[in-house]
């Protein structure tokens, strides 16, 4: 095994991933400090969030040593049990996140009955919505493509719409088109929940991600 070059390709997916959330979220884009980057994201509850790559104990050391304001977030390629004994008690672990990856391909997937299809774009993030009868959103989706990665975001099913295939069909969509793009590879990080249904349309776990966060007060 090549550990260099899995590494860097490693590193390039996590980059992938973090322009990608980027650009789906609207917020600035990343600022890459040392072996992290950092989105100034603008919310109440999250102002701030570190992505790290890869968990290196000093770097986290000296990283979180100058963190302090609550609703800031770290998002390290590690396991819990393995961040958490390095991070103090200012900070708390949130879920595992499961950073996933597929490779995209262009296949056309017939709608689910008794819904319309909406894709909007603004040439760098395409948005995908599913209608029902009433005009109603049941199920939504974002993708940016960034060469030769795309980035999968915000996939959320209706709870009244669940179970009738629309996630699916939106991953479908959303994988089409980016590969209509020429995207070779798709990228995303999972829920425990959102987990079973990526393997089953083809991805695979590449690598899980531990959140933290400074709580509000």
């Amino acid at each position: 095994m090549n550990v260099d070059h899995n590494l860097k390709v490693h590193k390039e997916i996590v980059k992938a991933w973090v322009l990608g959330w980027t650009l789906s979220r609207g917020t600035a884009p990343p600022v890459q400090i040392e072996n992290a980057y950092r989105v100034d994201v603008g919310l109440p509850d999250h102002c701030t969030r570190y992505v790290l790559p890869q968990l290196d104990p000093n770097f986290l050391h000296d990283l979180t040593e100058q963190l302090l304001e609550p609703g800031t977030w770290l998002k390290i390629c590690a396991p819990s049990a393995l961040v958490a004994p390095l991070l103090s008690q200012a900070w708390s672990i949130k879920d595992t996140g499961h950073m996933m990856i597929r490779a995209l391909r262009v296949m056309a997937r017939p709608a689910p009955p008794d819904y319309l299809l909406v894709t909007t774009s603004d040439g760098a993030v395409l948005d995908v919505k599913m209608l029902d009868q009433a005009g109603e959103i049941a199920a939504t989706g974002r993708i940016a493509v960034i060469q030769p990665f795309a980035v999968i975001d915000q996939v959320v099913t209706s709870p009244s719409h669940q179970r009738r295939g629309l996630g699916s069909f939106v991953m479908e969509v959303l994988c089409q088109h980016a590969a209509e793009q020429g995207a070779q590879t798709g990228v995303l990080v999972a829920t425990d929940e959102g987990m079973a249904l990526y393997r089953s349309l083809g991805w695979a776990l590449h690598s899980v991600v531990t959140s933290a966060v400074i709580e509000m007060g």
